[in-house]
């Protein structure tokens, strides 16, 4: 799926913390700042983080389950051992990251750079989780319970925010990467984030990226 195809209605903004994890040592870090939302957008956003269950399978067929689940699994069985646990973890991201209409391995490779698959990380300024979600967008945007150590809570805050992020940059996402990782204009990270997602697939070949935006210093 191209990234700028089917926006599923998440247009909003919020700014992202994430921070350089303690525990695992490929992280990046950032050091963005928190700023206000509207009253407006802070509705879209709570609706858009609310902690529903997944109601359905977002794959086009069982065969296609199989083989994403199946590769996937075999990409990341050291990064998480447990066989359901490592499952239950993959049927989710893949979730999370069509109903915000991003691609599954881009969003593998964001979460292998910002924690290493870590679902308790924590980094030096306090964000937490796979995706590295700060604490306080659970009270400025969330409900009261939302648990950022929670693997559906995580992940469905850091896919909206990357989505939202896209939006604003009109696709471009070199720019929505480093917005999510408070270093707009710099290549460190989003390099990062693209050689993660090209090991879980050749999606990182296609042109989702537009033209003219190099994912190289300069």
């Amino acid at each position: 799926m191209h990234l700028t195809q089917n926006r599923y209605s998440l247009r909003f903004a919020l700014p992202l913390l994430v921070g350089g994890l303690l525990f695992a040592p490929a992280a990046q870090g950032g050091a963005q700042n928190y700023q206000p939302l509207s009253a407006s957008v802070r509705g879209v956003l709570h609706r858009a983080v609310s902690d529903r269950a997944a109601s359905a399978s977002v794959f086009g067929s069982q065969q296609e389950a199989d083989t994403w689940l199946g590769n996937m699994s075999h990409r990341i069985e050291k990064r998480i051992p447990d066989a359901a646990s490592r499952m239950d973890f993959l049927r989710t991201a893949h979730y999370e990251a069509k109903r915000a209409g991003l691609d599954p391995q881009l969003v593998l490779g964001l979460i292998e750079v910002e924690s290493g698959f870590r679902k308790y990380a924590v980094s030096s300024a306090g964000a937490r989780g796979y995706m590295q979600v700060m604490p306080f967008w659970v009270k400025e945007i969330g409900a009261k319970g939302h648990n950022l150590f929670h693997l559906r809570t995580n992940l469905r805050y850091g896919c909206a925010i990357l989505r939202h992020y896209l939006d604003m940059e009109n696709g471009d996402l070199y720019r929505a990467l480093g917005r999510y990782n408070g270093s707009l204009g710099k290549p460190e990270y989003p390099n990062l984030v693209r050689a993660a997602w090209h090991k879980y697939g050749d999606t990182a070949r296609r042109t989702d990226i537009p033209k003219g935006k190099q994912f190289a210093a300069s």
